[in-house]
């Protein structure tokens, strides 16, 4: 399966957040490392996998909804 990478901007610009708000206020709590984005070959640089973040946002998925239910 073909995945689509964005940066943060890009990112920001399909889901009309600021991309301060991505790395400040999503990134780690609604966007989780491993999941919806990677530090490819170990660097800074973050990628974000857009079809893993269209599908949680679009089922309404994050961390509340995990912890919710597993409760």
């Amino acid at each position: 399966m073909s995945q689509t990478y964005l940066t943060t901007e890009e990112l920001s610009n399909r889901i009309k957040y600021d991309s301060r708000t991505i790395r400040e206020r999503l990134k780690d709590s609604v966007l989780l490392e491993g999941i919806h984005y990677f530090r490819p070959f170990g660097g800074r640089k973050i990628l974000y996998i857009w079809e893993k973040v269209e599908e949680d946002m679009i089922r309404g998925t994050g961390v509340d909804s995990l912890v919710v239910g597993l409760q």
